[in-house]
Formats: structure tokens, C-alpha cells, sequence
């Protein structure tokens, strides 16, 4: 076949080889057989085999894999990945639709949708093709999968139709069906390998392999739920959904209108039954405002949107036998009871053990030791004690008595009033104290040294080699070399033992190395600062700019900063206030670690704004929210999250907040609109 001719024929068996995908994969409506399908790919391989500059990049042939990942790069995502906020109450749906009846009045409407059971990935495309499919990750940033999800044959690699943007972002759940969870666990256990333990497991796995045409091989699925962005050409929620089917994705069927609360506990009564007939697992029901200009007037918290919530089932219960109860120390010091229990089957694993919480929840079940108790996984993945079967108490079920002191370093515990853990308030001398906050320091999410685990930290700490994480930044060759432990295998009960040869302390000492990249929000976050997770530590970063201007920040100057609340400046000050802490963060200074914003990188138009707080309320005409924020600092301004003495301007949009308005009338500050401000910066 000459050029010409295969060009041709690429093209036609590539665009019919889409349609029969779309036919089979998205709609179940396949046109052909499935020999008759093979053929045709076959064909085309043959084609891309001998004309290989022909082969188009989005390709059918993408869908069979071949292409090997052996990292998956960080990428961070445009739109934060944000959570929904969960609830397992009808009462607590009626709350969320009164707090959306405040704000918007009542002429709202609503898409109920199901909850899908997988693993959460945002996929962009760029003039119809698909570029780029990230995990969620932990919100901000996630794995660049795109090899592995274009293998997934019901997700298109080339957009079907026309009207979708130039470029956007799709957002859904890839899933596992219990058809392919099922041949694929027969086939672990033919090849002696252990089964999955459920099919969102075996998703998530799927898609972190490193060979793209196994991932093929696993039949994965995906459905499409959401639209990220502020220039959609749609007014509502259901409008993006009906758009994405018409140009090829996998839309669930099931996704309906509601205006009234009967409408919505209609579908959530109905989907708690008959969840069970379906082809692939969910665990709840998704309520969100389907108007998209109300979305933006509700906004966000920094963990989730204002407009939507997530309905979960009531989770899966087992009764078992309480065998005795024995106390954890986390890195902050918190004390938690475990239940060790007779091994009973749930929710599609077995469970040994179960969180009793604190002092508080062992007195109100009155659980004792040798009670039969009633188990469940909290959001079906952390188990729990709910109960005790009283009826069947032993005569001789001794009390649980919560303990009073430290079980690994004897200290006396303390509870801060208001709370209902107990601590250990040895936090520098308590062992797992010392180890989990270092085990923080390594983690993926804030300096990912992948080369150190929790076995090697606790190697390193046993041999007296560190005490806190300014001490890995001292670690040599020479100390790390021939360091050896032996320990006991629960699976064959041999003596082992594992020992730091060349290659391990390399990879060690270039894992250290490396983590000297990691901007200053992640190292903040690192240090373990109680209540300053990944989204405050964000925060915090970029509006102080440095650790100097953080640690000299006032209690008011911290409640400013959007997100900060009361709890959360108190423990900054604190966590300050220690100059242990202090001599830490020195070291890890003087280590290369990077504690401050290169003000460099920020784009800088003018200082128009310099010296001047902006706080941002309300729904604008010709920017969103925090495209009003980066002009601000664009300009030289500084955004705050409250309205105070100090602040400059209250910038106002409409259905802006009430009480923002009260308060700076109150205290004099000017109220601006959005031209007022276009004006200042003009």
C-alpha cells in the first residue's frame, strides 16, 4: 500500500474504530462483534506499524496500551481538587439546604447524582484531544497518569461534535466494574498472588501500574461528573453534563433535576436500595446547586464547595468479640484506644482492630473487655465501635479504665480543657511522638523523602542517629553505612534482618538532597505545627512571605490571613514561642531548606496597591473571586480574610456577606465596587 492510500486508511479505520468504542463502552450499544472489532484494530496497528509518522496522536491504538511509566510526575492541578463535605443525616441535608436558602432565597434547583466508588481524576483536553489526566493527589497536586487513563476504552482520546472550549478540564471517577473486579481477582488467585479487597482498591492500583498495556488488560471505566472553571458557556450544572455526553463522555443516566427536599429523599431512598443492582459500587448520593452563578456566590471553604455535599450510606456493620483494648501515641502527642478484636469479614476486608476514640466514648458505650460489639468502617474505610450487644455480656466483662499516664514513656497525661483527647505533653522525649513527627516530615505531602520509610526512621531513631528533622539533614555516608536491624516476620515467624547497603544510602542521602527543592508552604506544613494542614500552611506562606514575618506575626495579624481562625493562630504563636522550635528551624535554614516566597517569582505589574489590605466579598461582573486576588497582588496589595481596623478597602461584589458589610461600616473602612477598584489600578 502506498503512502497516500495508508494515510487514508488511518483516518477511516481510526474514526470508525471511535464510533464502535463510544457505541460499545459508552452507550452498550455495540454495532459489530467483537472479532469484527478486532480485526479492524488489528489493522490499524499493522498500518501505524509500517507508516509509523502517520500514526495520529490520538489514536485508537492508545486504548491497547504498550507505553511504560516508571514515575509519576507531580503536576499541580489549575482548579484546587477540593473534597466534598460528607454527611450520613437527612437532617444535615435539610441544614445544608437552609444555609443555601439564606444566601440565594428559594428559587434554587438542585442535581442529585450518584456517588461513584473509585478513584477521582481531572482530565484535560485541548482542541478536542486529551492531553493530560491527573489524580487528586492530595488536592493542590496530583500524578500525571495520562498513559494509563487513555488506555481506558470509554474515556475519548478525540472529542466527538463541536461547542466545547478551546480548552477545559473534565473532572469524574475512574471505576472498576464488578465483572472485571471479579475476573481479575480469579486470575490473582490462579497465579498464587493475594485477591483484591475491592474493586476501588484494584482501581487505584490499576492505575499507578507501570506498564500501560497491563493497565489495558484490566478493563477500567470512568464517568464523568463535573466541570471546573469560571468561562463554561452553560448557566447550570446540568446543561456542562447534558454538553459532555453529546461530545463522547461517559455521563452517568441517573443524574436527575430536584427543586423541592421530597424530591431529593426520593432519590436518596430509592438509590439506598437499589445501589445493590448495579454493575459497578457507590457509596452515596451527590447533592449540588445546578445554577452556576449561585455556585459562585456560595463559593468555597478551603476543604470543600459551599454548593454541593455528599450523602454517604449508612456503612456496613458486623458484631465480634472484644479481646482486649491497648493505647497509641500519635506525633502530637493525642492518646488513642484500639479495640483488638476476634477477626470477623466487613465491608470486603477483615478487621482486627477498631478505634474506641477517647476517655469520653468508653464511657458513654460502657464497653468492657469480652463484650460482643457491634463494628462498622467509618466512611467504610476506618473501623469503628458503635456498640455494645448487652444482652449477651459475660459475667466476668472487666471495665475499660482509660489510662493516666504515657504507655510509652510514663508521663503523666493531661486534657486541654474543651477537648476530649488526653496528651502526652513529653513531646521531645516521648519515642513515637519524636518518630511520628518525622515520619510527617517525610511524607509524600510535604518534603517526600521516598527513600525513608516509617521501618528506616525508626532504624534511625533506635541507633540514636536523629531526634527531629534537623538531624536527617545531617546524616553522612559514614554513619548510615552497615546499619542493621533484626526483627521477627509475622508471616513465617523466621528471624530477618535488613541492613543499609551502598545503594539504600545513596537513594537515602539523594532523597535528603532532593527535598531541599520543596517550596517554603511544604516545608511549613512539614514541621507539624498542630492545626496547620497543607491548605494553611498555603495560606500562611503566601501572605507572609517568609518564616521571620510568621514568627513575628501577632495573634491579630495571624487572624487576618484568610482561613485562620482562633484555634489555629494560638498554636502558631505557640509552636513559636518554644525556642527549641526555633533552633530547629535555624538548622534547617542553615541545611538549604527554602523558608521564604522568592518575590521574584511573583508577577509584578505595578505598586499601585502597595502598602494597602484588600478583603474580597461577593460575585463580580468581569473576574471571579481569586482572579480579583491575584490582580491585588499583581498590583503590590495584600488580601485578607477579615474585615478589621486595619483593613484598606472592602471590596464589594453582589449577595456579598452581611456581616463584612456591617463591620466595616462600623469601623470606617471604605467599601469599594469593582470598577472603583479597576480605578485604582488604571
Amino acid at each position: 500500500m502506498d503512502r497516500s492510500l495508508a494515510k487514508e486508511r488511518i483516518s477511516a479505520l481510526s474514526e470508525e474504530i471511535r464510533r464502535h468504542n463510544h457505541n460499545y463502552y459508552v452507550l452498550s450499544k455495540p454495532e459489530i462483534s467483537d472479532f469484527q472489532f478486532d480485526m479492524l484494530l488489528e489493522e490499524l496497528i499493522r498500518l501505524e506499524k509500517d507508516f509509523p509518522d502517520l500514526a495520529e496522536p490520538d489514536s485508537p491504538t492508545q486504548h491497547v496500551g504498550g507505553g511504560i511509566t516508571k514515575e509519576f510526575k507531580q503536576v499541580e492541578h489549575r482548579y484546587p481538587m477540593l473534597s466534598l463535605g460528607n454527611t450520613y443525616s437527612e437532617a444535615e441535608i435539610g441544614d445544608f439546604e437552609d444555609r443555601i436558602h439564606k444566601i440565594i432565597g428559594d428559587d434554587v434547583e438542585y442535581v442529585c447524582e450518584l456517588k461513584f466508588d473509585g478513584v477521582a481524576i481531572g482530565v484535560t483536553y485541548r482542541n478536542g484531544i486529551l492531553v493530560q489526566a491527573v489524580t487528586r493527589g492530595d488536592g493542590v497536586r496530583g500524578d500525571d497518569v495520562t498513559t494509563n487513563v487513555k488506555t481506558i476504552r470509554s474515556i475519548p482520546l478525540k472529542l466527538h461534535g463541536s461547542g466545547f472550549p478551546e480548552e477545559f478540564e473534565i473532572r469524574g471517577e475512574i471505576i472498576l466494574p464488578h465483572a472485571s473486579f471479579e475476573k481479575m481477582n480469579e486470575q490473582r488467585i490462579e497465579d498464587g498472588d493475594e485477591p483484591f479487597a475491592n474493586p476501588r482498591n484494584a482501581a487505584s492500583g490499576s492505575l499507578k501500574m507501570q506498564d500501560s498495556a497491563e493497565v489495558s488488560k484490566r478493563n477500567l471505566d470512568g464517568f464523568f461528573y463535573y466541570l471546573p472553571g469560571n468561562n463554561l458557556p452553560f448557566k447550570t450544572h446540568y446543561e456542562c453534563l447534558t454538553a459532555a455526553k453529546s461530545w463522547g463522555f461517559k455521563i452517568s443516566e441517573y443524574a436527575v433535576r430536584c427543586k423541592t427536599s421530597e424530591e431529593i429523599f426520593d432519590y436518596l431512598n430509592t438509590w439506598n436500595v437499589a445501589r445493590h443492582d448495579l454493575s459497578f459500587d457507590i457509596d452515596g448520593i451527590v447533592i449540588k446547586v445546578n445554577d452556576l452563578r449561585q455556585q459562585e456566590i456560595l463559593g468555597y471553604t478551603a476543604k470543600s464547595p459551599r454548593w454541593a455535599i455528599s450523602y454517604k450510606f449508612k456503612a456496613e456493620q458486623a458484631a465480634t468479640k472484644l479481646l482486649s483494648v491497648v493505647y497509641q501515641v500519635g506525633r502530637t502527642g493525642a492518646i488513642t484506644p484500639v479495640a483488638n478484636l476476634r477477626p470477623v469479614q466487613l465491608a470486603g476486608t477483615v478487621v482486627k482492630r477498631a478505634s474506641l476514640h477517647n476517655a469520653d466514648i468508653i464511657a458513654t458505650l460502657d464497653v468492657r473487655i469480652g463484650d460482643t460489639v457491634y463494628v462498622e468502617k467509618g466512611g467504610e474505610i476506618i473501623p469503628k465501635i458503635l456498640g455494645v450487644d448487652l444482652e449477651h455480656r459475660p459475667a466476668d466483662a472487666s471495665p475499660v479504665g482509660f489510662i493516666s499516664s504515657c504507655p510509652e514513656c510514663g508521663t503523666a497525661l493531661i486534657r486541654t480543657e474543651g477537648e476530649s483527647a488526653w496528651y502526652c505533653p513529653n513531646e521531645n522525649n516521648c519515642p513515637p511522638q519524636i518518630k511520628g513527627k518525622l515520619e510527617h516530615f517525610i511524607s509524600r505531602k510535604a518534603m517526600n523523602i521516598d527513600s525513608l520509610g516509617e521501618g528506616k526512621i525508626e532504624m534511625l531513631f533506635d541507633n540514636g542517629l536523629v531526634h527531629n528533622c534537623a538531624d536527617l539533614y545531617d546524616l553522612t555516608y559514614d554513619r548510615l553505612i552497615g546499619l542493621e536491624k533484626t526483627f521477627n516476620s509475622p508471616e513465617d515467624k523466621k528471624e530477618r534482618k535488613i541492613s543499609f547497603r551502598e545503594k539504600t544510602v545513596t537513594n537515602i542521602l539523594n532523597g535528603i538532597e532532593e527535598s531541599k527543592k520543596a517550596g517554603f508552604d511544604r516545608v511549613l506544613y512539614a514541621l507539624g505545627i498542630r492545626y496547620v494542614g497543607e491548605t494553611v500552611a498555603r495560606k500562611l506562606a503566601a501572605h507572609f512571605m517568609s518564616v521571620e514575618k510568621l514568627a513575628a506575626a501577632d495573634f491579630t495579624s495571624l487572624t487576618e490571613v484568610e482561613e485562620i481562625g482562633d484555634k489555629i493562630a494560638r498554636s502558631i504563636l505557640d509552636w513559636f514561642a518554644v525556642p527549641k522550635n526555633l533552633e530547629i528551624v535555624e538548622r534547617l535554614k542553615i541545611s538549604g531548606l527554602i523558608f521564604s516566597h522568592d518575590e521574584s517569582l511573583v508577577i509584578r505589574l505595578s505598586s499601585k496597591l502597595e502598602g494597602l489590605t484588600f478583603v474580597v466579598s461577593g460575585v463580580f461582573a468581569n473576574f471571579s473571586r481569586d482572579q480579583l486576588k491575584k490582580t491585588i497582588e499583581e498590583h503590590g496589595g495584600k488580601n485578607i480574610g477579615s474585615v478589621s481596623s486595619k483593613t484598606s478597602y472592602l471590596l464589594a461584589g453582589d449577595n456579598m456577606g452581611p456581616e463584612k458589610r456591617r463591620k466595616a461600616e462600623k469601623l470606617g473602612v471604605t467599601i469599594i465596587s469593582e470598577s472603583a477598584f479597576l480605578s485604582l489600578i488604571q
